[in-house]
């Protein structure tokens, strides 16, 4: 990838935002099967912990600024607590609901953070048109709430509403990343907080939620391994070398294809139902997120690796 700046996305921009979402939704499918391996909560944990380790090394060598001296030390703590909920929730709803379901419903964050940003960011009014795709989301969302016809489990409701909740940490960490001293941090440094403060909530906070290992296998090892050094490690490599190169307001418009992967690995790994109404609902999401992040300023809130 040629490191001159460029006004828009061209094919092989449009290669590695398709590869990311790729990894992004295949994740999810990896999450809920190391889920069998390692409680949720310590496997979010130590998946910070191991992450971390990369990302330093990356802004080392590539002399990125990591700094608590800027003021951004108080948001960021704020900033990694909102993170350790976002995966304390998320991985954990992956034992109650589908993956098909958690990846929509978590992908539905765009919308709460331009709800949010139409009140406290200057110049982020919604616009008709961002307002229709708000109601496309909020009617998806509603539709797939209250049509599951082939519930995971008996909690499948309760995992859905915990990875809604998860997208509204994940808005406020965004929104802290934009209307705080934090916007004056790079973005490695944005996700050393995330990381290094969720790795210190979540591992010590584990043992209370039971067994931080339940049917511990080399797949599962595996599994856990790839989600570090691939979906995180290269995920976020490739994240930041892209939006160092393209505009970050054309790279929110690939924010759709993550959920739709994640749909699709959940039924070909996993072997989950996919019913009429859900394709409805998630036409319904992806449409609105198409239309919320149409030339959507995004300074300050690039959040890679979920």
């Amino acid at each position: 990838m040629s490191g001159e700046r460029k006004d828009r996305i061209d094919l092989a921009g449009a290669g590695w935002l398709v590869t990311f979402a790729l990894l992004m939704g295949i994740n999810q499918v990896f999450v809920k099967l190391v889920n069998a391996g390692l409680a949720p909560v310590f496997q979010a944990g130590l998946r910070s912990a191991c992450a971390l380790v990369p990302v330093l090394i990356y802004a080392h060598f590539t002399r990125r600024k990591l700094s608590i001296s800027d003021g951004s030390l108080v948001p960021g703590l704020f900033c990694g607590a909102l993170f350790a909920a976002e995966f304390m929730l998320t991985f954990s709803a992956f034992d109650y609901t589908s993956v098909a379901r958690a990846t929509m419903l978590f992908y539905t964050m765009p919308f709460w953070l331009a709800c949010a940003a139409h009140f406290m960011i200057p110049g982020e009014r919604l616009t008709p048109l961002r307002v229709l795709g708000l109601a496309m989301a909020v009617a998806g969302v509603g539709w797939a709430l209250l049509r599951n016809d082939h519930p995971a489990t008996e909690y499948a409701l309760l995992g859905d509403l915990m990875c809604l909740v998860a997208a509204f940490c994940w808005a406020g960490i965004a929104l802290l990343a934009r209307t705080t001293a934090l916007s004056k941090s790079s973005p490695e440094m944005q996700l050393v907080y995330q990381l290094a403060i969720s790795a210190a909530i979540m591992l010590p906070l584990a043992p209370v939620f039971g067994d931080l290992v339940r049917d511990f296998t080399p797949m599962v090892g595996g599994l856990f391994a790839f989600q570090v050094l691939v979906v995180v490690s290269f995920g976020f490599l490739m994240w930041f070398r892209v939006l160092a190169v393209y505009p970050a307001s054309d790279m929110a418009s690939f924010g759709f294809l993550t959920p739709l992967f994640g749909v699709m690995f959940g039924w070909l790994i996993l072997g989950e139902t996919i019913t009429l109404e859900f394709i409805g609902a998630l036409a319904l999401v992806c449409a609105g997120i198409v239309l919320v992040n149409r030339k959507q300023k995004i300074a300050g809130a690039v959040q890679p690796a979920r």
